[in-house]
């Protein structure tokens, strides 16, 4: 497995900010779950994580 680290995460669509400074780690053997309401950003996140979509500001990191 590897690491992921989520910095002050932030995602944008137009003048609309849609995720507002995330940040999280998750270290080798972790399990991870995100829940919450419809539109808060789960699926986003994970785009963001698969490279689906451009991150506006902050980094992901795996494995380093």
């Amino acid at each position: 497995m590897a690491s992921v680290s989520f910095q002050n995460i932030e995602k944008s669509f137009g003048s609309t900010k849609v995720i507002h400074g995330i940040g999280f780690d998750i270290h080798d053997g972790e399990f991870m779950v995100l829940v919450g309401p419809s539109g808060c950003g789960k699926s986003t996140l994970l785009r963001m994580l698969a490279g689906l979509e451009e991150i506006s500001g902050g980094t992901i990191a795996i494995d380093g």
